[in-house]
């Protein structure tokens, strides 16, 4: 927390054996015994798309699900990436890979909506310093930084520097899927101890299973919630679990999740915004326009690229690999069968 002491729980191997049950049961329902109305939705159609068309969104689309997610009652927008110029060079790569605030107050006009904006900083890929200015010049909300486990310290600079500026800010702990028990421990330790608002565990790979996300959630909401964090998750659906997954972070006591119209993201996508919306039934939420605006602006799309489940996703899933390999794949000329795809990662 910013305004006050923080405060971590160191953890152990056996972490589970200690958990607050009570406590943790306590986030998972409200006073009238349902899921928790105080759930935050994050749409990220616009900045996990734009790893399928290298952020290539015309303004009519990133305005359609802008207006969407307003009129929907959504809490958070994800507009994109905040990426360096040096990293992602803009003859191949669309405005919604940099997200410069000029590009935003194109987008909100002269009266923004009830809906806050995020950005994605990857760690390694963006320059905090170069391209963020005060929280109150700016159009943006929330700063997401990003890292894989290695680029930790970097992600929580950047949230610092952001913090520092007036942003919310999240920490994004990357292919969290992959971590050692010891390498969880040190990340959830690290984000504790930040400034971050959020920290999030992202299944980048779609590899987990219900009890193993149920357990690193569990772990986090221990670690982290005594600092004031709040918690949130990021599901990709190569094993077709992005829903159930999320169900079940909400129900472990998630405070925040992310979705997209139509599912929309990268290889196999995510969660839909339209099921969560549906699924969680606050009357604070209104499904007509997000399902206008995939149906409108969101499917039409399938015409020019492609995502969502498919063999060669599943097989990356079930190993626990990067989706890279089944975008090759899928890209290749002369791929065999997926059968012989699937052998040929197990084999590695």
């Amino acid at each position: 927390m910013r305004n006050g002491a923080r405060q971590t729980r160191a953890v152990s191997g056996n972490v589970m054996t200690t958990f607050n049950q009570k406590k943790i049961e306590a986030r998972q329902k409200d006073a009238m015994g349902r899921i928790r109305s105080d759930v935050k939705i994050l749409d990220c159609t616009i900045r996990d798309g734009g790893a399928v068309n290298n952020s290539h969104f015309g303004m009519e689309t990133v305005r359609a699900v802008y207006d969407a997610c307003a009129d929907a009652g959504i809490d958070y927008m994800e507009v994109g990436y905040k990426n360096s110029r040096g990293a992602f060079s803009p003859s191949d790569f669309g405005e919604w890979r940099f997200c410069d605030d000029e590009t935003v107050k194109r987008l909100v006009g002269d009266n923004k909506r009830d809906v806050k904006l995020a950005v994605m900083m990857d760690a390694g890929k963006s320059d905090c310093r170069a391209s963020l200015r005060k929280k109150s010049d700016s159009p943006i909300d929330m700063i997401r930084a990003s890292a894989y486990a290695g680029g930790l310290s970097e992600a929580l600079d950047t949230v610092k520097y952001a913090a520092d500026l007036g942003y919310e800010t999240s920490v994004c702990i990357m292919a969290i899927s992959t971590l050692s028990e010891r390498e969880i421990n040190k990340a959830f330790e690290a984000a504790a101890q930040s400034d971050a608002d959020v920290v999030y565990l992202m299944d980048s790979f779609g590899g987990l299973d219900g009890h193993r996300l149920r357990y690193l959630l569990a772990k986090c909401i221990y670690v982290c919630s005594d600092a004031g964090k709040r918690v949130g998750v990021h599901i990709h659906n190569n094993l077709q679990l992005a829903f159930a997954n999320t169900i079940d972070a909400v129900i472990t006591g998630a405070d925040i999740v992310d979705c997209s119209i139509a599912g929309l993201g990268r290889g196999a996508g995510n969660c839909r915004t339209e099921l969560m919306v549906g699924f969680l039934r606050n009357p604070r939420f209104k499904l007509r326009p997000v399902l206008e605006c995939a149906q409108n602006a969101i499917e039409p799309l399938r015409r020019s690229f492609d995502w969502g489940f498919d063999y060669p996703y599943m097989a990356t899933g079930l190993l626990n690999i990067h989706p890279s390999h089944a975008i090759n794949y899928k890209k290749s000329e002369n791929r065999g069968s997926v059968a012989d795809f699937y052998e040929s990662l197990s084999e590695d």
